[in-house]
Formats: C-alpha cells, structure tokens, sequence
C-alpha cells in the first residue's frame, strides 16, 4: 500500500523537555488511522509537526511523499483542530465560501452545496453559526476542512463534547469520507470505542515512544491471549471444575450457571477447549472466541509502560 503519511525517526524538545523520542510509523492510502495516548503523550506535538506549525529537531516527515515543509503539500491537508475556526455571526454557508477564497477554490457555490450535503448541513445552510449545537458545528467543521479538497485530514478529537447521537452522525460522516471520496483519514482522539469502530489502523504513543502499531484487526486477535466462551447448557459437576481448574494451559477465569469462560494459554486453541470439555461428557451448545478491545490492548499497554 501508498504510505501517505511517513513519519520516521522524529524527535521534538519543548522547553528542554524532551517531547516525542524517535517515533516511526506510517499511514497508508485510504486508512482511517487511530492516534492513540494518554494527555501529555505527545499526540499534540505529533500533529503540529504535521501540519507544519512545529519543525522535528530530528528525523524525517512526508506527507503525500513530499516534504510537509512545502506549501504544495499543505495545500493537500485538511484539518480540524481543538478551535473549529468557524465564525459565529456568519451562516454555514457564508464560514464555507469565506475559506473557498482564501484557497481560491473554483466554482465555490457548488463546491459548498456539496459539502453541506455531506455533512448533513444542506438545510441550515442560512443559518448562524452561533445558534449551532457542537455536534453541528463540528460538522461544519469537517466541511470547511475540506474546502481545498485535500487528499488528507488530520482530525483532532472531532467528537469531543458531542452528545452521542451526534457522536453516530460524524463517525458516519468520516466513514463516507474515507471510502466514497477516498480520503486518507489521520484521526486523534480519546474515545476508545469510537477508534474501535471505524479505524483500521492505529498507533499508541505513551510517554513520547510508540508503544503498538499496526492494523487493529490483527492487533485485537494477536493480543494477549483471547477470551473463549463455552456454553454448556447445564452446569458442570463441581469434580469436572476441579479438574479444569487443574489444567493451567486451559485457563479457566470464570465459572457461571451454563457458562465457561477460559483464557488459554499458548498453544491452546478453542478446537482443544472444546475436545476436552467434550471427553467428559459435556454437551456444548455454544462455543465463541473473543478478541481483545481496544480498551483492554489500551490498558494492558499502558500497565506495562509504568514504572516500576
């Protein structure tokens, strides 16, 4: 795949301290890319050295294969930060055609009919900014930062402080963006689920140092051990939990009325759950394997980074 965004080996100092500390990672053509970590992990810094505001002391940044120092390449992102740079007194529609000329976007009126509709703002398109809900305005953020029509956005916390229906609408919103408009996607946030449901890939920073990477399918299944769910339909004699419990590599964690639940050990699969539990007479009327949430990969990750 493309790498639209390459990051490799950067280093950043503030204030002598020493803010990320040679990170390396990519994102590729078309990705919805989680940015995870927790406040002060260096996201921030991460993103101003993207968008140009801030200069790596070290190490080299690309964005769309070109240096992101170049004004060619700017001109290619688009970004929501934590100021929406939208204009109360002005309408939706007014706050679009006003970053349409500082980009000199042709046909302007067109341009921002289409992004309205997108973002589902086509009929408040009159209306003031200031008598927008947030959900709305981060809406009419997203369309103003792709005014330019960039081949990137850059995304910080976008649903930040939004109720939850509207949470739905912009998690919507950008997953059109990415596959019907085919944009690359760069999104920071906090909000854990909502990376879990619409982002492929991700990266973890903690304390300046990327701590995970990769695609979060292959993340979810391959982490930790995995969580297996045995339904027996009736509950086990108290002599068979005995037994389980005394083979470690099965990994029982939890006993309920018709339920098992295990976390095998390495090199114990499900198929060998399922014959052992079978050669003991135990009628299994259900058996699923559980990947790890983000949540739990998150929390895991960051406990292993403490200090001791």
């Amino acid at each position: 795949m493309q790498s639209v965004i390459n990051i490799k080996n950067v280093t950043k100092a503030l204030d002598g301290r020493e803010i990320l500390k040679d990170i390396s990672f990519s994102v590729e053509k078309s990705d919805i890319f989680g940015y995870l970590g927790p406040n002060g992990a260096g996201k921030t810094t991460t993103i101003r050295i993207l968008l140009g505001l801030f200069q790596a002391d070290s190490g080299n940044v690309e964005v769309l294969g070109k240096n992101i120092n170049l004004s060619e390449t700017r001109r290619k992102i688009g970004f929501v930060l934590d100021a929406d740079g939208l204009y109360d007194n002005m309408t939706a529609e007014d706050n679009l055609l006003f970053y349409t000329m500082i980009y000199s976007v042709p046909e302007a009126k067109e341009r921002i009919k289409a992004l309205l509709k997108t973002v589902n703002l086509d009929d408040r398109a009159g209306d003031m900014v200031k008598t927008f809900s947030r959900g709305m305005r981060q809406r009419l953020a997203l369309a103003r930062s792709m005014v330019h029509d960039p081949e990137v956005l850059i995304l910080d916390e976008p649903t930040a402080g939004v109720d939850p229906s509207g949470q739905i609408e912009i998690r919507q919103i950008m997953i059109d963006i990415s596959h019907k408009e085919n944009k690359t996607i760069f999104l920071s946030s906090h909000n854990l689920d909502e990376v879990q449901r619409i982002c492929n890939r991700i990266a973890l920073i903690d304390r300046g140092k990327i701590k995970l990477y990769g695609e979060l399918k292959i993340l979810r299944s391959g982490m930790g051990k995995g969580i297996v769910e045995i339904n027996t339909g009736q509950p086990i004699t108290e002599s068979l939990e005995i037994e389980i419990k005394g083979t470690p590599a099965l990994g029982l964690q939890e006993k309920n009325a018709e339920t098992l639940i295990f976390s095998p050990g390495e090199g114990t699969g499900i198929s060998d759950i399922i014959s052992f539990l079978g050669n003991r007479g135990v009628k299994i009327e259900g058996a699923v394997k559980k990947e790890a949430s983000l949540e739990e990969i998150y929390s895991e990750i960051l406990k292993k980074a403490e200090p001791s």
